[in-house]
């Protein structure tokens, strides 16, 4: 007995010794139990890794503000409040009392002509120090008058520099103001669907109000004959939002408020800016020369097609050319139908509104390359871009259709 309780004794020691020396062990060598597992095969080796490797980003969701005071604060002063003022003839009419006269001319018959004033009420965006404005078109379509009350309660007159029914932009100039705040553009190339979007401006006479939304996609085109896109938005826009500020989370402007889908089409918060890229060169052109002038390469373009059993994408990348103008610069160059588009200069293009928008870029007299395939063999012509002829425009004819409304 005494020599099994000496041998277990001794089993105790030599135990307790051993965990005491790994304990130790593993303060010294923290991963030492690791790599014995693995060198006895009882845990399998980690993947080796490069150390220039990265790992895969993903994308950070940073929380959203408690409050948009701030963007709403830094460009709140620049949007004003535009009153066109149109004075507007029509002719009067005149009832008749007598029962022999009303037999004899139909109860009615014309007066004078009488002369009546007509106030449409709209937004637009300081741009610049000297006092140029950005807003609608048909905010300010015909007026006699054009006042401006500006967001300190002061009131001035304002001229008329160019317009372009086409974008439906105006440029406006206030008279005789001096310490004009002025928005800060946006990044065109940093706009994302999804974005906090804030729509400022004068809706039913309801001075500097603000609704907010996000941006619901890009690039959205209202006229198959038109190159211009549109940003789709869900912040509310109303009637005399027209020209106001659609601005990002930080209070930079990234569009002006156009359009909404009305009531009619059963539709609710879908409404459209034009982007501050297309609003800025628009801008800088009115400035300038008080029209804006376009590329026109002669031609219509289509979606390239694509067999279904090809196992590629149905919107390939290019734009087919569907029809050509005589006597345009894609009939001189010696383009065809049935072409496909993928190059124009040096940019890849990716669909027919892509191709629609960067001619319009080009100033007419440019030379510009242009390449693609014709019947699958690859071409490379060179053109002259023409002035573009005048087309309808996008923003009035949508809203002629009863669908579209302009705010």
């Amino acid at each position: 007995m005494k020599h099994a309780a000496g041998i277990v004794a001794f089993i105790a020691r030599f135990v307790v010794l051993g965990l005491a020396l790994a304990f130790v062990i593993s303060l010294i060598w923290p991963r030492v139990g690791d790599r014995l597992r693995t060198g006895f095969g009882f845990q399998h080796a980690p993947a080796a890794t490069s150390s220039n490797s990265t790992p895969p980003a993903t994308p950070t969701i940073s929380a959203a503000p408690a409050s948009y005071a701030n963007a709403v604060t830094k460009a709140a002063p620049s949007v004003v409040n535009i009153y066109a003022n149109k004075l507007v003839t029509e002719q009067a009419v005149r009832m008749f009392t007598d029962p022999l006269m009303q037999q004899l001319f139909g109860g009615m018959v014309a007066g004078p002509p009488v002369t009546r004033r007509e106030q449409n009420l709209g937004s637009g965006v300081i741009v610049s120090p000297e006092g140029y404005v950005l807003t609608n078109n048909h905010v300010i379509a015909n007026a006699n008058d054009i006042q401006i009350l500006l967001y300190d309660g002061r009131v001035a007159g304002a001229t008329l520099i160019g317009a372009d029914e086409e974008t439906d932009l105006a440029v406006l100039k206030i008279k005789d103001a001096s310490n004009l705040p002025v928005i800060q553009m946006a990044d065109p190339k940093k706009l994302r669907v999804g974005d906090v979007v804030l729509a400022i401006g004068n809706p039913l006479g309801l001075n500097q109000t603000v609704t907010m939304g996000i941006i619901s996609a890009i690039g959205r085109q209202l006229s198959n004959s038109n190159p211009e896109d549109f940003i789709q938005t869900d912040a509310a826009i109303n009637l005399g939002n027209s020209g106001g500020a659609l601005v990002n989370s930080n209070g930079d402007l990234v569009g002006i408020n156009t359009l909404l889908i009305g009531k009619a089409a059963n539709a609710e918060g879908i409404g459209f800016a034009i982007p501050v890229d297309t609003a800025t060169n628009v801008l800088r052109q009115l400035i300038a020369t008080g029209r804006v002038t376009r590329g026109w390469l002669g031609a219509d373009y289509g979606f390239v097609p694509v067999a279904a059993d090809s196992g590629l994408p149905a919107a390939a990348r290019g734009a087919q050319i569907t029809d050509i103008y005589s006597n345009g610069p894609a009939a001189a160059a010696g383009l065809q139908v049935h072409d496909i588009v993928l190059q124009l200069g040096e940019v890849d293009i990716r669909d027919p509104a892509d191709l629609s928008r960067r001619e319009a870029t080009l100033k007419p007299g440019t030379h510009v390359a242009v390449s693609g395939l014709r019947n699958g063999v690859p071409f490379h012509l060179m053109l002259t871009v023409a002035q573009r002829p005048p087309q309808a425009p996008a923003a009035t004819s949508a809203s002629n259709s009863g669908n579209h409304v302009q705010g």
